[in-house]
């Protein structure tokens, strides 16, 4: 009997296969004009990604990471200040906030959406003040492409003067209750690595905001904090440019964007219809889109291991997002949780597999995988 080929966890092959040579094309088009760093694609593909989310302003950057960055560089984010985070969540949202010299304090999620708590938020700013910190900023994360509850988070923010700092890093193209990722808050932060829903051939990402002094500040951080000159510096920046070809590949992977959007809410929905009844299958509240950076679901702990390695041995690959909350690892142990504990953060870290999620998981390859799932799982 033949094996079954190995199952590609996101297959970017498939995607390329679509769009054929016009990303070809369009990177040769940058060789030809030469302008490889802030050339004309990089100022058009900022104009579609305003467009597209309905932000007013957008500027493109060299990775996720470094677009929180600006942003908190931007808003003067500084030691003594108290930056309010999940732990369940990629290092690089508290990452950012030691590099500037900020505190991350860790707050609660939600265990059926991933995303920040509200509640967790409260406990989290009266333990900065009681630790002696300034609340300074908050930073919702929308996890595996779904939008965190801005209608909750937004009021607690504001209540407290805090602004709020979208991490959009995996949520580009998700919409929440009629408004799309790009405008909550003051800025939103986003990634183009490849593996995310929109990603380019390297690293790369993108600030979208509504506020024109802000993208103004931001567009001289990215450039070493130039004035009107760039040898003419007026506050302290840092390199942070997209480079044109990546800005021209992306100008190719949005024209069918939406369309793999849609697929990938269709792959979802097939997900959870055959495996609710076998895992928790993570839940998109009514007025919601995902865009299904990851599929997601939840096991009882002690049953994790043993699903991934009856997939592997058929070929199919997952992934644990994430096995250490960011409070559990040694680089971010010594900074505060909020008090009460993260509880549910604490459980998803034992309970959490995603499974491959890509717009271009065809049928036959799907019924795969969920076939398999629910032999490992019965």
């Amino acid at each position: 009997m033949t094996a079954s080929p190995p199952i590609p966890f996101i297959d970017l092959k498939a995607q390329r296969s679509r769009l054929g040579g016009t990303v070809d094309a369009a990177v040769a088009r940058v060789l030809e004009h030469g302008q490889f760093i802030l050339g004309p694609e990089v100022r058009e593909l900022e104009s579609q990604l305003a467009a597209f989310c309905g932000a007013k302003h957008a500027l493109t950057c060299s990775s996720g990471t470094d677009a929180l960055t600006l942003v908190l560089l931007a808003k003067g984010i500084k030691p003594g200040d108290a930056v309010f985070c999940p732990s369940f969540t990629f290092c690089a949202t508290a990452e950012v906030v030691a590099l500037v010299g900020a505190t991350p304090v860790f707050v609660d999620v939600i265990a059926g959406t991933f995303n920040m708590s509200a509640a967790g938020l409260e406990r989290g700013i009266a333990t900065a003040t009681r630790l002696g910190l300034r609340p300074a900023l908050v930073i919702p994360v929308d996890l595996f492409g779904l939008p965190a509850d801005y209608d909750e988070i937004l009021p607690v923010a504001e209540r407290h003067g805090l602004p709020v700092l979208s991490d959009a890093a995996q949520s580009f193209g998700a919409s929440y209750r009629g408004r799309s990722v790009g405008t909550f808050g003051v800025a939103t932060a986003t990634s183009f690595f490849p593996a995310k829903p929109l990603g380019c051939y390297g690293d790369g990402g993108a600030v979208l905001t509504d506020d024109d002094q802000l993208i103004e500040v931001l567009r001289s951080l990215r450039v070493h904090g130039m004035g009107t000159d760039k040898y003419d510096n007026i506050r302290l920046g840092m390199t942070g440019r997209l480079d044109t070809i990546q800005a021209a590949v992306l100008i190719e992977k949005l024209k069918v964007f939406k369309e793999e959007i849609a697929a990938r809410d269709r792959a979802a929905a097939a997900y959870t219809a055959a495996l609710a009844d076998v895992a928790i299958v993570p839940q998109v509240p009514d007025g919601l889109a995902s865009v299904w950076a990851q599929y997601t679901i939840r096991l009882r702990p002690g049953r994790r291991a043993k699903l991934a390695a009856d997939l592997a041995a058929e070929g199919i690959p997952t992934a644990v997002y994430y096995p250490k909350a960011l409070h559990q690892q040694q680089a971010y142990q010594h900074f505060p949780v909020s008090d009460g504990g993260l509880a549910v953060t604490e459980r998803l870290v034992d309970e959490v597999i995603s499974l491959p999620m890509h717009g271009y998981l065809d049928q036959a390859t799907q019924g795969r995988i969920i076939e398999a799932v629910r032999r490992a799982l019965g």
